[in-house]
């Protein structure tokens, strides 16, 4: 008869755990993006201050972002990966606007953010990143009630063969002592003829 043992326990893989906690990182990484670029516009819209840009760069693939340069109390400036006009060149005019208190805070003209895309891709990912962390922690919280279960059934299991060696050992005093019972036997007398 074989007895469960503590290696035949089920497992979990690491990836769940991997899982939860890269999609947890992730959730707290968009949530922060959009914070900043909410903060961002409520700087600029409180004291906006207009100021004409140049398109130095478009967008070009996943690397390569927009570029805007302009000029601040006669500081060159330069913004990126702004939501340009629909059908911008390179050289070509913009109208931007910057907060009076921080002119690194800017934003197209007529633009809610400074980068729109990425509070698009937080208001996405971040209830994406949410959902997926409560399954994973979910299956983990699943795994470990199965475990506790297994160890439980494994635990009973023990006590009852430990019950029952305790019973055969109390019925059989002769083997749990160490002594054999020893049988004389005695040959039987023949009567003297």
């Amino acid at each position: 008869m074989r007895y469960p043992s503590a290696s035949a326990a089920p497992r979990i893989g690491r990836g769940w755990y991997l899982a939860a906690v890269l999609s947890a990182v992730v959730a707290l990484g968009m949530c922060l993006l959009g914070w900043r670029q909410s903060e961002l516009a409520d700087k600029i819209g409180a004291h906006p201050v207009q100021v004409q840009g140049t398109v130095t760069r478009l967008p070009g693939g996943s690397g390569t972002y927009s570029g805007v340069s302009y000029a601040v109390n006669g500081q060159q400036r330069t913004a990126e990966d702004l939501q340009l006009p629909a059908g911008a060149k390179v050289g070509d005019p913009v109208c931007l606007e910057h907060a009076a208190g921080d002119a690194g805070a800017v934003r197209v003209c007529d633009q809610t953010y400074p980068q729109a895309a990425g509070v698009r891709m937080a208001q996405i990912s971040v209830p994406v990143a949410l959902l997926f962390c409560l399954l994973c922690v979910l299956r983990i919280r699943r795994h470990h009630r199965h475990t506790a279960r297994w160890a439980e059934r494994r635990n009973q299991v023990f006590a009852t063969v430990a019950l029952a060696t305790e019973a055969l050992a109390e019925g059989m005093p002769a083997i749990t002592d160490g002594k054999r019972s020893r049988r004389r036997h005695k040959a039987a007398r023949r009567p003297a003829r």
